[in-house]
């Protein structure tokens, strides 16, 4: 039976020796050993501290509060002495490595943005000074903001399987799908905002299109649109005129080719003097000196009517560019595939 006189003499012959001990281990090793041998399950103090169960109540109240003390410093003591033991060895092994100041560090390899984000921050901030907010819309859309409000025709080949990504309806009215082109971003701005108003819409779209050098299934468009009293088409060419010389440099010359788009009227198509041979003439411009860089017109008014608005009262006009198509022509690129294939050599070419 444990009695006091016996438990102060093992607190004696623990206490005498356990923290003087500590302080001269040597290594990690012989500290690791001492705790065990101390404050393991089966240590010494752990022992003792549990037999202090078998004393009497007025003993457990007098001894139990300087032996959880002491097991406290002791604990302390242990960790103090393992940093110090930790930190020689850092020291020790520091010492044995031989430094040369004078050689050159590692070079840190850094991130950079993709070409495509290049170009559209270029495009987008051009046309912010030119008073155009960014706006962005959903990568699924419904068949009425992708077609209908654009007065896009029930039998136009754009509804077609062949040509749309659909979820759900197959082109049904009502259908779900995969947004073929940014211009559903401005019907829903204009659905929520009274005009005047100018936006741009940049973002991904799809086509079912096979993938070659130049066309891609999953591409990038940029679509700009301008609502306000008493806007003309020379409202539109005047804009595209500064956006172009801005971003291609002050001597590209711009011209406008009647065409055709289901949402303005009248419609034409923006070529430039081609950037590669000045417009003498050459491979990539086919010899005829221009390049079509985008799509443009006055708003229909069947799309003023389907957001709410008074063609009467309102004028517009909208343009659409490919993002792609314009790095490769900033960049001398000739296959589309290149921006996609995550290839470090072709990126670590821009800054």
């Amino acid at each position: 039976m444990t009695t006091r006189k016996n438990w102060e003499k093992s607190w004696r012959q623990i206490s005498k020796t356990a923290l003087l001990s500590i302080r001269k281990s040597s290594s990690l090793e012989t500290l690791e050993t001492l705790r065990v041998r101390l404050l393991g399950r089966q240590g010494s103090l752990t022992e003792l501290l549990k037999s202090l169960k078998d004393l009497p109540l007025e003993d457990r109240r007098e001894l139990g509060g300087p032996a959880n003390t002491f097991k406290n410093e002791l604990t302390t003591t242990i960790e103090t002495r393992k940093a110090e033991l930790e930190s020689a060895e850092q020291e020790q092994a520091i010492a044995g490595i031989k430094l040369d100041p004078t050689l050159p560090g590692h070079k840190t390899p850094h991130g950079r943005l993709h070409p495509l984000t290049l170009v559209m921050d270029e495009m987008a901030g051009i046309l912010a000074k030119l008073g155009f907010s960014w706006v962005e819309g959903p990568l699924i859309e419904s068949d009425r903001y992708n077609f209908e409000a654009l007065n896009i025709p029930a039998d136009h080949p754009a509804r077609d399987l062949h040509d749309t990504f659909y979820i759900e309806g197959g082109g049904a009215p009502g259908s779900m799908l995969l947004r073929t082109h940014t211009s559903p971003v401005q019907i829903r701005h204009m659905e929520r905002t009274k005009p005047p108003l100018r936006i741009i819409s940049p973002g991904r779209v799809f086509r079912h299109e096979a993938v070659d050098a130049s066309h891609g299934a999953v591409f990038h468009q940029m679509e700009g649109l301008y609502v306000d009293k008493h806007v003309t088409l020379a409202d539109l060419k005047g804009t595209l005129h500064i956006f172009l010389q801005r971003l291609f440099g002050p001597n590209t010359k711009t011209r406008f080719r009647p065409s055709y788009y289901p949402f303005t009227e009248p419609s034409a198509d923006v070529e430039i003097s081609c950037i590669f041979c000045a417009g003498a003439g050459c491979g990539v411009c086919k010899r005829s000196g221009w390049i079509e860089v985008l799509g443009s017109g006055v708003v229909h008014p069947n799309v003023f009517r389907a957001v709410g608005y008074d063609p009467e009262t309102w004028s517009g006009f909208a343009f659409g560019m490919g993002i792609e198509r314009i790095a490769m022509l900033k960049f001398g690129i000739n296959d589309i595939r290149m921006f996609y294939q995550n290839d470090l050599r072709f990126l670590e070419q821009f800054e």
